[in-house]
């Protein structure tokens, strides 16, 4: 597998991706999509296999009083490839951008149904901060889970 950044001409792959990890009314639009994965303040990554997209992983991040804070957009990992480790690879890769551009947490939401999403990001290192109900559509609960990042040393 190999793991990259996105570079513009992914945009297709990526979003056809999206439309099969995601329904309406859960699935981001084209548009909205495109504005994530082009912001300034935001990575996203991809994982390849045969050329072919296994997944991606889109995160971003703003400065706070309590410094630059990072959340996690969204990882999307085609149904063939979950159960590998694809996942848990494009949390560490985003993650490292993350850190990188002087983030010292990440945050995120979790559908409180997702079993094998929550179970990654407890394995990674993210502790639940709270429930917010009717978050999703159709009044889906979210957990919110947050990481602090280990402080980079300074030479």
């Amino acid at each position: 597998m190999l793991y990259r950044p996105y570079i513009s001409h992914d945009f297709d792959a990526l979003y056809a991706l999206e439309e099969v990890c995601f329904q309406p009314p859960d699935r981001f639009s084209r548009r909205t999509m495109r504005l994530l994965v082009q912001r300034p303040h935001a990575a996203t990554w991809i994982a390849e296999e045969d050329e072919k997209m296994a997944g991606f992983a889109v995160i971003e991040w703003a400065e706070r009083r309590s410094g630059i804070t990072a959340y996690v957009q969204t990882i999307e990992v085609a149904p063939e490839g979950r159960g590998r480790g694809v996942g848990r690879e494009l949390l560490c890769c985003i993650e490292s951008a993350a850190g990188i551009a002087g983030a010292v947490s990440v945050w995120l939401h979790v559908d409180a149904t997702n079993l094998g999403a929550i179970r990654l990001y407890e394995a990674q290192g993210y502790s639940c901060e709270g429930r917010r109900e009717n978050y999703y559509p159709l009044g889906r609960a979210a957990l919110v889970y947050r990481k602090l990042l280990a402080s980079r040393v300074l030479s």
